[in-house]
């Protein structure tokens, strides 16, 4: 009986672990929905509509998908596809700012 402690405590994380995880999972991915809006308005700002058009598009397609995945309650492809958008929308940040600076440099 001496045992049973340890492993008590070992059922109880794992099954605190488990909870966990599974919590993240239905929980709708707001932040990572608001951070990509929030990049792809940055990429805008900064011009890749016209210098990165392939990035940005590619982020909005991530962006749109994200939002029907949250709509039919998809959490986990939800919040990969958000993920996602952002990762595009800063290399379209990334690409638009290259761009303007290669520009300003041929002009000087």
């Amino acid at each position: 009986m001496k045992n049973s402690g340890p492993k008590a405590l070992r059922l109880a994380l794992t099954l605190a672990t488990l909870a966990l995880v599974v919590a993240c999972e239905t929980a709708p991915p707001v932040q990572e929905m608001s951070d990509a809006r929030q990049a792809i308005a940055v990429a805008k700002e900064a011009g890749a509509a016209e210098k990165a058009a392939i990035h940005l598009r590619a982020a909005e397609d991530y962006l749109q998908s994200a939002e029907k995945k949250l709509t039919d309650r998809q959490y986990a492809q939800a919040r990969r596809d958000a993920k996602q958008a952002k990762m595009k929308a800063l290399d379209a940040l990334k690409a638009a700012e290259s761009l303007k600076k290669t520009a300003e440099d041929d002009e000087a």
